[in-house]
Parts: structure tokens; sequence; C-alpha cells
């Protein structure tokens, strides 16, 4: 029998995911600016961010976007027409709120902040990706994003994205992204470089 390896096959995500999605997106975004800005406790930053994620994912992105999770990735898509409804609601936002407990007012103004540069046009938006360092360079993360490109493609549709890890940018460029600028988050906190990229040309008679 062949040795299990991790599969990088993208598959959709169910609030049965929950705990795996959690923890992977804990791993992935451990050493991200902006969450060791909301977690600036190293000991309990896995904790927090597991529960950040599995709050964000169970409540917003598992009703309203499309998600999906390799064996070390996941993905929050959100489709044009659904943007309103994946922001968090008032019972999410308190739910947040405890578990960012002092960061919770810089995390609402850094939302604020990047809702404010978000496109006016149609499109998709990649609201989380991040896969598990451990399987660095296994394609976990290239696998999402291209399923999701796929779609927005197919659509006709550009996508949109922030990162605020500096060391990313270069993989979403190499995907046909381009940086559109710079946000200082308010409070001191990091930086964030919202991205956009054109939908693929279609071939001719397609």
């Amino acid at each position: 029998m062949a040795r299990m390896s991790i599969t990088n096959t993208p598959k959709t995500a169910t609030i049965d995911d929950t705990s795996l999605i959690g923890r992977t997106l804990a791993l992935a975004f451990d050493d991200d600016p902006m969450m060791r800005w909301f977690f600036p406790e190293e000991a309990a930053r896995a904790a927090g961010l597991g529960r950040y994620f599995s709050t964000i994912f169970t409540r917003q992105y598992v009703q309203h976007g499309v998600c999906e999770y390799t064996g070390a990735a996941a993905a929050f898509w959100v489709p044009p027409g659904a943007q309103d409804k994946a922001v968090p609601d008032a019972e999410t936002i308190g739910e947040l709120s405890g578990i960012l407990g002092d960061r919770a007012p810089l995390f609402r103004q850094a939302a604020e902040a990047a809702a404010g540069e978000g496109p006016q046009e149609p499109h998709w938006y990649l609201a989380v990706i991040g896969a598990d360092p451990a399987a660095q360079g296994q394609g976990h993360g290239a696998a999402l994003l291209r399923s999701g490109l796929a779609r927005a493609d197919a659509a006709g549709l550009p996508v949109y994205l922030e990162s605020s890890k500096p060391a990313n940018l270069p993989f979403y460029e190499h995907f046909g992204f381009t940086v559109l600028g710079e946000v200082q988050l308010p409070g001191g906190g990091p930086t964030l470089w919202p991205m956009r990229r054109e939908p693929a040309a279609r071939p001719a008679g397609a």
C-alpha cells in the first residue's frame, strides 16, 4: 500500500469541519502581522486564533460564502451578491469581542478601515486563505487559490483580497494580482495591501 500523503485537492467545507479548519488556520496565521497584533500574547495566541477562525467560519463564511479546504489549508471566498450578508452581525461581533478581549476595539477599527477599501464593482472576495507551515511547498494554498480563481474567471469577474504579510505579495502576484496601495491600520497597526486580479481572458468562442 502506498504511503499516505496529505491531499491538496480542494474539498467543500461544512460545519462538521469547523475544528479542523480552526486548527489549520491558527497554525497558518501564527506569524501573520495583523493576527499577532490582535493576539499579542504568544502563550494564548494559538487558542485565540483557533476560536477566532472557528467563529467567523461557522457564523459568516460557511453560511454565505464558498469555503474549501485541503489536508493542510483552508480558504473562505465570498461571491458577489453575498458580501452584505457575510459581514458579522451583532451576535458575531459580541462573540469575537469576547475572544479578542481588550483588542476588540482595534479589531473593529481595522475591519472598518479595510472595508472602506473594497471595490464597488461586482467581484469575488478572498476573505481568508492559509496553509499549515508544516506543509509549505506542497501546493495546498495554490490549489485552493486556483479553485476560487477558476470560479471567478468562469463568471468573468475580478477578485479582491487584502494581505497583511509582505512575504505573501509575490505569491499573489504570481497568480495575476496587483497591489492597489497600502492601508495603515489605525491605532498603530500593521500595513494592509489591498490586491485585485482581473478575470483571465476567455478563449475565443468560449
